[in-house]
């Protein structure tokens, strides 16, 4: 009896070790081919998110030339980061190993705002003048075509990343409003007033750009989709404005704005989801 009992504890204890050494052997299968899935992919997917807008000046023009007052104290003030837009980016993107090359199509809408002011004055008498202060706003439309390369840090379902590219804004749209407000010291008192807000197309005071990126993401790995949540800077390198059309619209020039030669720079922050183009065999799955 003790014999039989001891020969059923050697034949479990031999099945379970078997068992565990097959398992062991499974999961090592699956983490291989999981391996395998990731070092070498196709992915496809969307991206959403916000963006901040940085205008640069590069040169600085104006249509009224002061002759009483210095022409530095009309220049344009320049609001950083201070508007929200957005954009929505089609990622296609190859995988290799720890590398990838990736295309990101994206519309994006970028806005930015300046001040300035402008005095008229009587020569002739110097407490009669009107003090008019420029609040403008431009929203501006361009289809992006970045070609990035990314670096994955080690990782597996975690993957951070750096990446660095080049993108080409085509202008698609823009548009610019302009609120005038002030005081009136020669109309026999003091008088303040706010007009309504000026808005005009202004397609045709833009133009196309390019630039580069940098930035830095994650990806998160959950089941066959990939997560994404990245931060990219958009460095532009050539100007926005069309020199050509600088003076053309009527309206602008009438209130005295001219734009200025300008670099554009863009914090983007976008999330989203990619789809392996490559699927997994039916050995992929969870430890």
């Amino acid at each position: 009896m003790k014999r039989s009992a001891l020969t059923l504890v050697i034949m479990i204890g031999t099945i379970v070790a078997f068992a565990q050494q097959k398992k062991t052997a499974f999961n090592s299968m699956n983490r291989n081919s999981q391996s395998k899935f990731l070092d070498k992919q196709w992915w496809l997917g969307f991206k959403a998110g916000a963006n901040l807008s940085n205008p640069v000046p590069i040169k600085r023009y104006a249509v009224v030339t002061p002759t009483n007052y210095s022409l530095a104290s009309m220049e344009k003030q320049y609001d950083h980061f201070n508007k929200a837009g957005m954009q929505a980016t089609l990622e296609v993107t190859f995988a290799f190993k720890n590398f990838s090359v990736s295309a990101q199509p994206t519309y994006r809408s970028s806005k930015f705002t300046y001040a300035n002011d402008m005095d008229w004055r009587n020569p002739e008498n110097a407490e009669e003048h009107l003090s008019l202060h420029f609040d403008q706003e431009q929203q501006i439309d361009f289809a992006d075509l970045p070609l990035v390369v990314k670096y994955e840090v080690m990782g597996f379902k975690l993957r951070p990343y750096v990446q660095l590219g080049i993108f080409y804004s085509i202008l698609l749209n823009a548009s610019k409003s302009i609120t005038v407000s002030g005081t009136d010291y020669a109309s026999g008192g003091t008088n303040n007033f706010k007009n309504e807000p000026v808005i005009v197309g202004a397609k045709d005071l833009f133009t196309n750009y390019w630039g580069l990126i940098g930035g830095a993401g994650v990806n998160y790995n959950l089941g066959n989709v990939r997560l994404v949540l990245d931060v990219s800077y958009r460095h532009g390198i050539s100007n926005i404005t069309n020199i050509e059309n600088r003076f053309s619209n009527d309206r602008l020039s009438g209130v005295g704005e001219a734009m200025d030669d300008l670099k554009l720079h863009n914090l983007v922050f976008s999330a989203g989801c990619l789809f392996p183009l490559r699927f997994l065999s039916k050995n992929y799955a969870a430890d």
